[in-house]
């Protein structure tokens, strides 16, 4: 059987102890960075109770952030292959650490939007670097393949422990607290960044293309905005008119790479083997991981009835099993086995887990936290391993692209996850709970148990019983179609990779010049 990791060693060698030092330095950005999705949950009644903002306020101070990170990640990852990932690395630390500053002690909504805003800057910065850093330090491939899966596990890791973190210092200090815990942080990247990490770039970047900017931008957070406001929102003219307008502007972004004399996302990067598969493998794994995240956080508040905190803390117990799924994933290609078998497998996987969310109760915790576990174990060996492949493909010169562009399709995935799923769950709930119902209860299982407070005695009780079965109904039904989708990816995942075989550009670089000094 053929592997599909290359067994050709890079002539810099195994990394040493230095490389693995400045891997932990480089995970704490990205702890900070992927925290700064979810930290607000507990933050935001305490925030609004200080800044009054508005409800339009409110939803900006949330998401703002997000936005700002999808709509740049792919402009940062080509900033970075020009002027330097390290140099792009820490200035964008430098604008973290002084936005979380600013954010912490903002005395109206209006600057705290801008420090969120900046903050996103901040991490659009980061999270590419990151990646495009550990392509630099880990050129042999089982290494390199072991620092990605770390990653893929602190980023999915990050995600559930900053509502936790936020919870514990909004309950003992105050709401700036959330955005405090970054500093530390921050300065330590900044000490020990310039002493650790090796800078690299593209040694032949061309112009930088500023058109392609505001275009890729364009494309971005229409589309992203559009999907998010649908599950909640439903099929509404002016968020599909959103995603129209952005999808226009996504094929002009794409003629403008396919014409610019240095574009800002260069078409070569798709001939790469494995390239193109490995981008859309990934953005289907965050659309399930999103998808299922989408109902069992309200599950386990709204079914379950948990606090926001205690349903925060049972969260954290799935991200158990992620921490060993990378690591193992890694190990079997490394002694043999075909990268298209681990990924389809872990297609597979993840496909269990959404069928133990398809068997759940009103009142099924530990098979809902099981399912919700084995889910993102699977999750993660498919993303570990297509950060792995796709970084394998590329020259060092476009890393940042490249994990720019794996990004940005997993923004993508997760926000369609959301909306797809989320819709399905929205249709059986409505179906479920039938139409003699008043119109908040008809539209959401928290707009029904708002009702049922309301209603005298058996009645409440009857309607909320009622509108939680519709609810975990309609999750068995978005359990099914994920479950489904990921059989489908594990098929599509052993027809696209199995004749891939990753050799480093760098070995086939290498392998060329020995032959031109021959000849």
């Amino acid at each position: 059987m053929t592997n599909s990791t290359s067994t050709t060693t890079s002539s810099a060698g195994l990394a040493g102890r230095r490389e693995w030092t400045a891997l932990g330095v480089l995970m704490l950005p990205l702890l900070l960075v992927s925290m700064d999705v979810s930290v607000l949950y507990f933050a935001i009644p305490a925030i609004s109770a200080d800044l009054e903002p508005s409800g339009t306020q409110q939803l900006w101070i949330f998401d703002i952030y997000a936005f700002v990170l999808a709509g740049l990640l792919m402009t940062m990852g080509s900033l970075g292959d020009r002027i330097g990932r390290r140099k792009l690395l820490l200035i964008g630390a430098a604008a973290f650490g002084t936005a979380s500053l600013i954010a912490a002690y903002a005395n109206s909504a209006e600057t705290l939007i801008a420090a969120r805003a900046v903050l996103g800057i901040g991490g659009a910065t980061l999270m590419p670097s990151t990646m495009a850093i550990i392509r630099t330090m880990f050129t042999d491939p089982g290494q390199r393949a072991k620092a990605i899966g770390l990653w893929s596990g602190v980023m999915t890791a990050g995600i559930a422990l900053g509502s936790v973190m936020s919870g514990i210092l909004v309950q003992y200090f105050w709401w700036g607290s959330v955005f405090l815990v970054n500093l530390p942080a921050m300065a330590l990247l900044l000490v020990l960044g310039p002493i650790l990490l090796p800078e690299s770039k593209n040694p032949e970047p061309g112009r930088f293309d500023l058109l392609s900017v505001p275009l890729s931008m364009a494309a971005v957070l229409p589309v992203i905005y559009g999907i998010k406001e649908i599950p909640s929102e439903g099929w509404q003219t002016q968020y599909v008119v959103s995603v129209a307008v952005g999808l226009v502007f996504a094929a002009l972004f794409v003629q403008r790479q396919r014409t610019a004399k240095s574009p800002l996302i260069s078409p070569q990067l798709f001939r790469g083997p494995g390239f193109a598969p490995a981008v859309v493998l990934n953005l289907v794994s965050t659309f399930g991981m999103m998808g299922s995240a989408y109902f069992t956080t309200q599950y386990l508040q709204s079914v379950l009835g948990k606090s926001s905190m205690q349903a925060a803390l049972w969260s954290l117990l799935p991200t158990v099993l992620v921490g060993v799924a990378a690591p193992v994933a890694a190990q079997l290609v490394q002694k043999g086995v075909h990268r298209a078998h681990v990924v389809s497998g872990g297609f597979v996987v993840a496909a269990c887990g959404y069928g133990l969310l398809a068997f759940t109760g009103t009142d099924s915790l530990w098979l809902t936290l099981a399912g919700a576990g084995v889910l993102a174990s699977g999750i993660v060996v498919v993303m570990s391993q297509m950060m792995d492949l796709a970084l394998g493909t590329v020259p060092v010169g476009n890393a940042g692209s490249a994990s720019s562009l794996l990004e940005t399709g997993a923004e993508f995935g997760g926000a369609l996850g959301m909306a797809v799923l989320g819709s399905i769950g929205t249709a059986v709930y409505r179906h479920d709970i039938g139409s003699g119902v008043p119109a908040p209860a008809h539209e959401t299982l928290g707009g029904a148990l708002a009702v049922a407070q309301q209603m005298p005695g058996r009645t409440g009780d009857a309607l909320a019983a009622a509108a939680r079965e519709a609810f975990t109904n309609g999750m068995h039904a978005a359990a099914i179609g994920g479950a489904v989708l990921f059989l489908g990816a594990a098929v599509l995942a052993t027809a696209a990779l199995r004749r891939v075989h990753v050799r480093e550009p760098e070995a086939v670089e290498a392998e060329a010049e020995l032959g031109q000094a021959v000849a």
